[in-house]
């Protein structure tokens, strides 16, 4: 029950952020404009608003909006063109089947959207899923340290380092770390300021990955989720150690390894579990700023480029999938509570 209570929070949390991002960036304004640039006549206009369906009422086009991105398509028998399109149920006029959700076309490239979206995204999900793996790594081995070391010199340089992490902002961190690492010490680090996860070889043109570029936006954008990450874990673990059962672990003689490890820090997951997940989630739909300070070819930057150019088929079809993985990270880690603490399955 709770499974299926959780998948229709999901799909109502979908179905607002789409009706909110249609309403943003097509309900107010006339993007038959965009389109035709600067020049143009009336004829041109119209031409173009009947080709995007802006000649039909607000409500309509949100329901054709809402047509193109389900994966459930609904045509009548003389509108299916869609090769992707499958599965007619035919019954009269109308056919329902399922298709690859339909982006549109960008503006200015008149590229499908979601091809431009599928190159930039695996950037995003390898900066994001380094990112992560930097902090949950670092920060909980950060917390268990201050949890052992409570009330020592250690346990208070963790606090302090994590309040740092916590109190910078992420934009100016990725100033500083490239302004630091990528140019004042490049001799020493071999990093660069700037440039993404690939490159082009001047003589052949083939692309080439170039991993060293991750480094500095994998850190700057895991150095929040570490220190907040390594203030749950301590304040966690502290709470799990005054427990019985793990006096009682003591007692029998186990050492204090096992008992920290394998018995307090499984219990002490929970609230670690929930910024965990949050934190990714948020970093594969806000890695903007630092994804567009340091070039990395991602998500973040390709909105940021597109918003420039008023390209908003593009900033709507990545704000939807920013907005699909949040939702698909969240459900995934209501059910590993399942996982790691028994009684979150009742």
């Amino acid at each position: 029950m709770r499974f299926f209570n959780k998948l229709l929070y999901s799909f109502l949390v979908l179905l607002g952020v789409i009706i909110l991002v249609f309403v943003l960036f097509q309900g107010f304004g006339d993007p038959s404009r965009l389109v035709m640039g600067q020049t143009g006549d009336t004829s041109t206009r119209e031409n173009i608003r009947r080709d995007l369906h802006l000649d039909k009422p607000k409500w309509k086009q949100l329901v054709l909006y809402l047509n193109d991105i389900s994966p459930i398509a609904i045509h009548s028998a003389t509108d299916i063109k869609n090769k992707e399109l499958r599965g007619y149920f035919v019954g009269g006029e109308i056919k329902i089947g399922i298709k690859i959700p339909y982006l549109r076309k960008s503006y200015q490239s008149r590229r499908e959207v979601g091809d431009v979206i599928m190159e930039a995204l695996p950037g995003t999900i390898m900066l994001a899923t380094a990112a992560m793996l930097l902090a949950t790594i670092v920060g909980i081995t950060l917390g268990v340290i201050a949890a052992i070391y409570k009330g020592t010199w250690i346990d208070a340089g963790a606090i302090f380092t994590s309040i740092l992490g916590i109190s910078a902002p992420s934009f100016f961190m990725a100033i500083a770390i490239a302004y630091l690492f990528g140019f004042v010490l490049n001799e020493y680090t071999g990093l660069h300021m700037t440039g993404s996860w690939f490159d082009l070889d001047t003589t052949t043109g083939r692309p080439y990955l170039t991993p060293a570029n991750l480094i500095l936006p994998a850190i700057t954008l895991g150095i929040r989720p570490l220190a907040i990450i390594a203030q749950l874990t301590r304040a966690s673990l502290l709470d799990v150690m005054e427990q019985d059962y793990i006096r009682t672990a003591v007692a029998k003689g186990l050492p204090k390894r096992i008992v920290i490890w394998k018995h307090a820090l499984r219990n002490a997951l929970n609230p670690v579990i929930t910024a965990i997940t949050g934190w990714f989630a948020e970093l594969l739909a806000g890695a903007f700023f630092v994804e567009y300070i340091f070039g990395w070819k991602g998500l973040g930057k390709l909105t940021v480029d597109a918003l420039e150019k008023l390209d908003f088929p593009v900033v709507m079809g990545a704000v939807l999938v920013s907005a699909c993985f949040f939702v698909i990270v969240n459900f995934l880690a209501d059910m590993l509570y399942g996982w790691v603490d028994p009684r979150a399955r009742f």
